[in-house]
């Protein structure tokens, strides 16, 4: 029996290990154009090492690996973060049933993610955009706080959720049956109540006798913290400065969103350190909130000093993220800002790993055929975590039925 045992347990020794030597495969993108995205800037004829999914070096003395994919000059970058769109969590608009990025009520304590699909047929169709990643963000709802955003990777797998409670997302500005004040007085105002109960808790030390936080209080105490990203959806000028106001008051780690109007308190916003999330194509007013919408806003931001995130919002729509940072580019934007808006700058508001394309960093890249920014260019390859992954989409094979001519009925190819 101790005989058979040590058998049994030397087959399940070796079968792990041998999972675990091909998880851990070792590959070098050799030959290519890196966009690292950090102060390296542009390196040419690099060699860069995947290793246990991250990456293990750039440009080593050595490539002891297992594999080699030859870049051919092409260029590699960090994967594209697309921010605060509901991919996953929408599939079709017009069908009730598949629409899970809102709750009637919504609340800051709302996490969606609890309803992520991994398998929507739009994350691989993003993947052809070049996105390795995606901040998933609630919208709608009575409260002025949608709820709370979450990370993903989109591996499609199971387990693609990477960090929920990202951030916290709130609304602001007009509506149709309040008062602009009404959001941002009730924003105050539960800032103001948390603040005084946590200086009472803190005079008082009666910890032992204190009672559990409740959820909400958790994470407005997260906000005061500055622990937790507060993203506002807000586009009138004097909107934006009463949040600035709020975020100097509570110490407030905030961004803003959809800030059409951003460009008139540019300044004021580089000397609060706020970043601000733009659609790059925005270029004609929506409502009276947003009268200075301009495709050169994203350029003008980034001149004045403040961090410029790209965001296209619909989740059928994210694969055209790196179509518009290629449109911002030519209105103004610098190369480099408009690759960190859509990768490093995204990474830094939301506390994810990556964003850039240095050693340590998780293996999120994407090498392409060509210049990211321009339209005809394509992925050539790209990697999640060290696993290379598909771009195959459901357009593609749909192309794939409806072109080919075998075993087809006549009425589908004459």
């Amino acid at each position: 029996m101790k005989k058979l045992n040590l058998v049994k347990n030397s087959l399940v020794a070796l079968a792990v290990a041998g999972s675990f030597s091909v998880f851990a495969e070792t590959v070098a993108i050799t030959n290519t154009t890196v966009y690292t995205g950090t102060d390296q800037g542009v390196l040419t004829g690099a060699n860069v090492v995947i290793d246990d999914g991250k990456i293990g070096a750039i440009n080593p003395a050595t490539l002891a690996v297992d594999r080699t994919v030859d870049g051919q000059g092409r260029i590699l970058t960090s994967g594209l973060i697309a921010p605060l769109n509901q991919l996953g969590l929408v599939e079709v608009g017009a069908v009730a049933s598949s629409r899970d990025a809102s709750a009637k009520k919504g609340g800051i304590t709302f996490d969606p993610s609890l309803a992520y699909n991994p398998e929507s047929s739009l994350i691989p169709f993003a993947r052809k955009g070049g996105i390795t990643q995606s901040v998933v963000a609630p919208s709608g709802g009575d409260d002025i706080f949608a709820g709370q955003a979450f990370v993903v990777n989109l591996s499609g797998d199971y387990d693609s959720v990477e960090k929920s409670g990202a951030a916290i997302i709130a609304d602001f500005g007009g509506a149709s049956k309040d008062s602009r004040a009404s959001s941002l007085q009730s924003l105050s105002d539960k800032l103001e109540e948390q603040q005084k109960k946590v200086e009472k808790k803190a005079k008082d030390k009666k910890d032992d006798k204190d009672k559990e936080p409740s959820k909400e209080e958790k994470l407005l105490n997260g906000l005061l913290k500055g622990e937790i990203p507060l993203i506002a959806s807000a586009s009138r000028a004097s909107d934006i400065l009463h949040l600035i106001s709020l975020k100097e008051k509570y110490g407030l780690k905030l961004a803003l969103s959809w800030g059409s109007d951003a460009v008139r308190v540019k300044e004021q916003l580089a000397a609060a350190n706020v970043p601000v999330m733009l659609n790059a194509m925005f270029n004609q007013p929506g409502d009276f909130d947003s009268m200075h919408a301009s495709l050169k806003n994203a350029g003008e931001l980034e001149k004045a000093g403040v961090k410029v995130l790209f965001t296209v919002g619909d989740s059928h729509l994210i694969y055209n993220l790196r179509y518009d940072a290629g449109n911002a580019i030519s209105y103004g934007m610098s190369t480099q800002g408009a690759l960190q808006a859509v990768t490093s700058n995204v990474a830094d508001l939301f506390g994810i790993d990556g964003g850039t394309v240095a050693a340590g960093e998780p293996a999120n890249l994407v090498l392409w055929s060509g210049d990211p920014f321009e339209i005809s260019t394509k992925v050539e390859t790209m990697w999640i975590n060290g696993e290379e992954v598909t771009t195959e989409s459901r357009q593609d094979k749909l192309r794939d039925r409806y072109t080919s001519q075998e075993d087809k009925r006549r009425g589908y190819i004459k």
